[in-house]
């Protein structure tokens, strides 16, 4: 018996709509879960995964995101925050800023 995630991650992974691509099973499991339980997605996979955010108005949260919630709620520090995003980068994720200082300074403005 299928469930509104199931049908939700194999369009995503197997057919898609017209006009969209297949994306990655991770990205794909985690749409298609917050769809059904009205869930949040935490991602940095923007290229593959917004248009699909945005059609589903789903939630959406970024590493950048998730660490300044933890900074400003006093869980880490901002050091703290720029050696886990160094880590980040050198495993080659893609974080869209050289490090968590400047996410800071772009979320500011």
């Amino acid at each position: 018996m299928a469930t509104e995630a199931y049908d939700i991650y194999y369009q995503l992974t197997e057919k898609p709509k017209a006009g969209h691509m297949v994306i990655g099973k991770g990205e794909a499991a985690s749409i298609a879960l917050a769809k059904q339980y009205d869930g949040i997605v935490a991602s940095n996979n923007l290229k593959d995964i917004s248009l699909y955010i945005a059609q589903m108005d789903l939630k959406h949260l970024s590493t950048g995101d998730i660490l300044l919630a933890a900074l400003e709620r006093g869980y880490i520090t901002e050091a703290q925050g720029n050696t886990i995003w160094t880590k980040m980068l050198s495993k080659r994720r893609k974080l869209g800023a050289a490090n968590f200082t400047a996410y800071i300074q772009a979320k500011q403005k």
